[in-house]
């Protein structure tokens, strides 16, 4: 494999996207973005035919931009498609990942949901880290608590109350500010104990905190159930669970006053983190599946209809706030009098509406109107 393009902008390779772009150059695989000026809703072809050097591999990395090219269920290429917070909106997800012919699903348990659905090639690869960011430890670890993440908005309500009750008893670092990825390294490398709370319709998320926590030496403390238990971490050998509030704080002087059970734990996380679950497993991981596949495409729709690809497009612009793309794909649709055609229009309208009137909402609340 010599080039891989992701359909995003380069300066929107952060977080999972960075990991893997630098995962990908790691191995000598030149990495290509879309450019910042780049129809969301162009032609592929177009795209293409900016680089000479044709990609072997399209992804679709799920960023705050959304690019969806014409063509992805007629190029040559093997297209695959990130579904990062897959518990979210996870039906939807099922049916976008059918334009693809590869649906790489980052949270265990969904691969057979996309599979009864149809999709033939789901591919689990859990969260990850960069192994090179946690390899040197910056020493003494002078915080009791480290948190890094958000902590506003209505999903983060038990993650707010939680974070604000460890603040009181514990040495923390500023955990309402955001940060960049290096200097979140280096708070979960100050760090004894690292606290993971997820968001409220989905505590037990095993997030890309709990995997920078271990593999940055910390104890990582986290609510059960979580999905650690099936990606093979063991509590009590890797991490350590809670299942109630209430009984956190003690656990948290626990083990701050029981250092050596304390460290432990957390190498015992370290060790199986940087070992088993870096950018560079994930993309190996990849590269093999797709060189057993031996370039075959697998996207269902590229068996559809054209009408039935547009119907598709026009579901995933809608759904990612991109009304005046999701219009022009359902113009395009030659048969306006289906069922299939009414309900899409119905959906991209009434999504439409709840934008607008939560933009409305949003922009009173700025000028002190309500």
């Amino acid at each position: 494999m010599s080039s891989v393009l992701f359909l995003c902008r380069l300066h929107d390779l952060n977080k999972e996207r960075h990991g893997y772009a630098k995962a990908f150059r790691k191995r000598g695989i030149n990495l290509v973005c879309v450019p910042d000026k780049f129809p969301v809703d162009s032609d592929l072809r177009v795209l293409l035919d900016r680089y000479p050097d044709k990609p072997s591999l399209i992804i679709q990395p799920e960023t705050v931009f959304p690019i969806l090219p014409w063509g992805l269920t007629e190029t040559s290429i093997p297209t695959a498609c990130f579904q990062i917070d897959v518990y979210a909106y996870t039906r939807h997800r099922i049916r976008w990942s059918m334009l693809f012919d590869y649906a790489i699903l980052f949270h265990p348990g969904f691969d057979e949901q996309f599979r009864q659905a149809g999709h033939p090639k789901p591919l689990t690869l859990f969260h990850a880290v960069d192994a090179e960011t946690f390899e040197k430890s910056e020493g003494k670890r002078d915080l009791e608590v480290g948190w890094v993440g958000r902590a506003d908005g209505p999903l983060y309500k038990t993650r707010r109350k939680v974070l604000h009750l460890l603040s009181q008893h514990f040495r923390m670092n500023e955990w309402w500010r955001p940060y960049t990825y290096e200097e979140m390294a280096k708070v979960y490398q100050r760090s004894k104990i690292v606290i993971n709370v997820g968001r409220d319709d989905y505590l037990q998320d095993a997030n890309l905190r709990v995997f920078e926590a271990m593999a940055a030496g910390a104890l990582l403390i986290t609510q059960l159930p979580s999905e650690l238990i099936l990606i093979g971490f063991e509590p009590n050998v890797h991490f350590i669970g809670y299942e109630s509030e209430s009984d956190l704080l003690d656990l948290v002087r626990y083990y701050l006053s029981n250092e050596k059970k304390r460290q432990q734990i957390a190498e015992a996380g370290r060790e199986k983190v940087l070992k088993e679950h870096t950018y560079d497993a994930r993309v190996k991981t990849l590269l093999s599946m797709l060189e057993q596949d031996k370039g075959r495409l697998f996207a269902p729709a590229r068996n559809w209809s054209q009408d039935q690809v547009r119907l598709l497009y026009a579901d995933w612009f809608s759904a990612h706030g991109r009304f005046r793309e999701a219009w022009r794909c359902l113009v395009g649709v030659e048969d306006k009098t289906s069922a299939m055609w009414l309900h899409t229009a119905f959906k991209v309208l009434a999504r439409q509406t709840r934008f607008r009137v939560r933009t409305i909402k949003s922009t009173l609340k700025r000028v002190c109107l309500i």
